[in-house]
This record gives structure tokens, sequence and C-alpha cells, in this order.
């Protein structure tokens, strides 16, 4: 199958981020790369901080 990435290529991707990276860094990449996806995702779904009541209360207040 055309682009498939099998385990050895999986380990050689593995090999080369250390590497160029180092390890002290890619535990940081991971850290920054799951925060990014994190807000992506709320961002997208909307959910917050904020509970549904909070947020028609102040949708309220700013229609006023």
């Amino acid at each position: 199958m055309p682009g498939s990435i099998g385990i050895s290529g999986i380990i050689i991707l593995g090999v080369l981020m250390l590497l160029v990276f180092g390890p002290k860094r890619l535990p940081e990449m991971g850290r920054a790369m799951g925060h990014g996806m994190r807000e992506f995702k709320d961002s997208i779904t909307g959910s917050g901080d904020e509970t549904p009541l909070e947020i028609a209360r102040k949708a309220k207040r700013e229609h006023l």
C-alpha cells in the first residue's frame, strides 16, 4: 500500500527526531503539540471554562 509507514519506518523517524532535536527537547515538543491540539479542539467544539448557563447570562447582558 503506497504511503503507509510500518514499524520500521516509525522507528527510523524516532531515531532521526532524537538525532535532530535531542532527548531533552522532545518532551517539550510533545507537550506543546498536545496543548495546541487541545486548544484547537476546544475552539472547534466551543467548550471551555464557561458553562452553558454562564454563556447565556453573558449573551443576555451583552444584548441589553
